[in-house]
């Protein structure tokens, strides 16, 4: 399972945010920096108003949605690559995750003291930024040690290797993340094995204050992060407020709905955060529909058929026939599979359809 990683400076809310997520008490939130010394890690369930039309169609009463994991990863400081706060095993507990959920601050509150002495969600972002830059100038200067060798040995992957890292260090020396540096096809390939930390995919999450909730385009520090992500990272950010998802753990689904309502909002950040995420990690999901569940399955996009069929069983991959879809919304449309079927909406499709998000399928495989 893909995992995203909750990062950002200390006591700006990432620990509060890992409970509201995983809907527990897991993650100890306290007051003070480095609260969260070892990674907590949560299973969250990716919501998808889709599963309930399907399970209406399918008469059953069991679903089962899709899942990420979330990895609350303690708080950086400025210095971190050089060993500051609890440094390099915070960046090693990025090193192992997929993508990035970048916590920032972006509400004033006397009561919660800031590591900084004050509110600068774009100085925030630049210190972690930075941190995950320096760490990674360092890999790539211990990398190139040992690639150098090999590639004199005409070893073809160490050459593909260290030419990324002669295009990459000055982009990196100008504190910008790898990840911006224009690369073409190939290059992206060989970027994914030199495992950097400013490669990986980010989200900002900005987190404000419940009166900020109903209207955040009025707080000017949500402005500015959307800003420089769109300028600096073509990255996209997420409105939450940690505080009052925090309050929702302890609701059931009702009185979740009323307290949303009365502070303007109809969903909650956090639904919307795990869309985000599931979308940032590259995923979609694709249904199987039948009396005994309806079922939500992770795929990678562009996964072709028979590796969606290995999703649910490796065996279904290996002797893969055929896979029979019907789009989400034609199955829907049509209101039954019976009338689905009458439509012509299902299709048969072979090892070179590339699935997509919201198809509805039932795979043929030899046992």
């Amino acid at each position: 399972m893909l995992q995203a990683g909750i990062v950002g400076l200390p006591n700006v809310g990432k620990s509060t945010l890992f409970n509201a997520l995983t809907r527990t008490r897991k993650a100890e939130s306290a007051n003070y920096p480095f609260c969260t010394i070892d990674p907590n890690v949560g299973v969250v369930q990716v919501p998808d108003a889709r599963l309930e039309p399907l399970r209406e169609i399918a008469k059953t009463d069991k679903v089962i949605p899709a899942a990420i994991e979330f990895v609350d990863i303690a708080g950086l400081v400025a210095g971190a690559s050089k060993g500051e706060g609890l440094g390099n095993k915070f960046l090693a507990n990025i090193r192992e995750v997929d993508a990035v959920v970048h916590v920032v601050r972006c509400f004033e509150d006397d009561d919660v003291i800031h590591n900084m002495g004050s509110i600068d969600p774009i100085r925030d972002i630049e210190i972690i930024n930075t941190e995950l830059i320096l760490s990674d100038i360092a890999s790539l200067e211990t990398q190139k040690e040992k690639l150098v060798k090999k590639a004199r040995g005409g070893d073809k992957e160490a050459t593909e290797n260290l030419a990324l890292i002669e295009r990459l260090r000055p982009h990196l020396d100008a504190n910008k993340p790898a990840i911006t540096l224009d690369m073409s096809d190939d290059e992206h390939v060989v970027l994914k094995r030199l495992c950097l930390l400013s490669a990986k995919r980010v989200l900002y999450a900005c987190n404000v204050a419940e009166s900020d909730l109903a209207d955040p385009s009025k707080n000017s520090y949500v402005a500015q992060v959307e800003q420089f992500a769109r300028e600096h990272h073509g990255a996209g950010i997420c409105i939450i407020s940690a505080a009052v998802e925090a309050e929702l753990i302890d609701f059931d689904e009702a009185e979740a709905a009323e307290y949303l309502d009365s502070l303007g909002v109809k969903d909650s950040g956090v639904s919307l955060l795990i869309q985000a995420t599931y979308d940032l990690l590259g995923l979609a999901s694709y249904f199987t529909a039948g009396v005994q569940e309806v079922r939500a399955w992770t795929f990678k996009k562009g996964m072709k058929a028979p590796q969606c069929a290995g999703v649910i069983h490796t065996d279904f991959e290996h002797g893969f026939i055929k896979a029979e879809v019907v789009a989400y919304e034609d199955l829907i449309a049509a209101g039954s599979v019976a009338k689905a079927r009458e439509a012509g909406k299902y299709r048969l499709e072979g090892k070179d359809y590339a699935f997509k998000d919201g198809d509805v399928a039932l795979f043929r495989f030899n046992n």
